[in-house]
């Protein structure tokens, strides 16, 4: 049966019209499900919006607290420094408050450390003060008395003399527990068994004169207006008991207005 262009073109639309609604709807469908679902989400797509807001916030909280921390120090005191007791509070006239901090609180001074010496010229005299100034023993007179003498020489009276140094000055002294001037030169000599009186002016009436070259340590240096005297110590220095105050000692003859003798040769 030949069918015209008229009816083939009649029928091929109507043939071809299911298959082309299949295909439309297949294409349409998704569109029209799209539509139902933007349809539907109109109201919720607020929702969605108000929620990253909400979370956003939630972010930017937990940042800031984060920042806020990381900002603060690590130690709220300092675990070094010593706890400061606060044991009271007052107010002042100005509304200031005032602290006061507890009695037993402790306080650290600093000073700079400092060290002296102690010269070993001091610490003996110290020694020889220790030793003399509770004196019990002899006196020149028992020495005197007691021929057992050890040998005399110039060189012994002076080593004996130097026994002495740091024993005070006592006027009148005439043993370890102080002697004046005269009273040491006796003293010493009567350990020799050298008998002298306990005065400038008589010591020298009785000693031998000898010229200065000649001195050795241990004659006897005079002053020469009777005020003074003392053992010739060599290169012109002097031991004696000076002054009161002080104690017996060695140090520079101080006037050239001296002259020397010598007991017992």
């Amino acid at each position: 049966m030949q069918v015209d262009d008229t009816t083939r073109q009649a029928a091929t639309p109507a043939a071809s019209e299911p298959r082309l609604r299949a295909r439309r709807g297949a294409r349409v469908r998704p569109a029209a499900a799209t539509s139902s679902t933007t349809g539907a989400a109109g109201p919720v797509a607020p929702k969605r919006s108000a929620s990253r807001v909400a979370l956003s916030a939630v972010v930017m909280a937990i940042a800031a607290g984060l920042v806020a921390t990381i900002a603060l120090p690590s130690y709220a005191v300092n675990p070094v420094a010593p706890e400061t007791k606060i044991v009271d509070r007052d107010t002042t006239l100005d509304g200031e408050q005032e602290f006061q901090a507890a009695a037993d609180l402790s306080t650290v001074k600093l000073k700079r450390d400092l060290f002296e010496a102690t010269s070993s010229e001091v610490l003996l005299r110290r020694a020889y003060a220790r030793q003399f100034s509770s004196y019990s023993g002899p006196t020149a007179e028992d020495f005197l008395k007691n021929p057992a003498h050890p040998p005399f020489s110039l060189d012994a009276v002076f080593a004996k003399g130097l026994e002495y140094r740091g024993v005070p000055y006592v006027f009148g002294g005439a043993d370890p527990s102080g002697f004046d001037c005269s009273g040491f030169i006796m003293f010493v000599y009567a350990q020799f068994g050298v008998a002298l009186p306990h005065s400038v002016t008589a010591q020298n009436l009785i000693g031998q004169a000898i010229a200065p070259e000649d001195a050795q340590p241990g004659d006897v240096v005079i002053f020469n207006d009777n005020s003074h005297d003392g053992f010739y110590a060599g290169n012109g220095m002097i031991l004696h008991a000076p002054y009161p105050g002080a104690r017996v000692r060695v140090q520079q003859l101080w006037t050239s207005n001296v002259h020397f003798v010598r007991f017992g040769i």
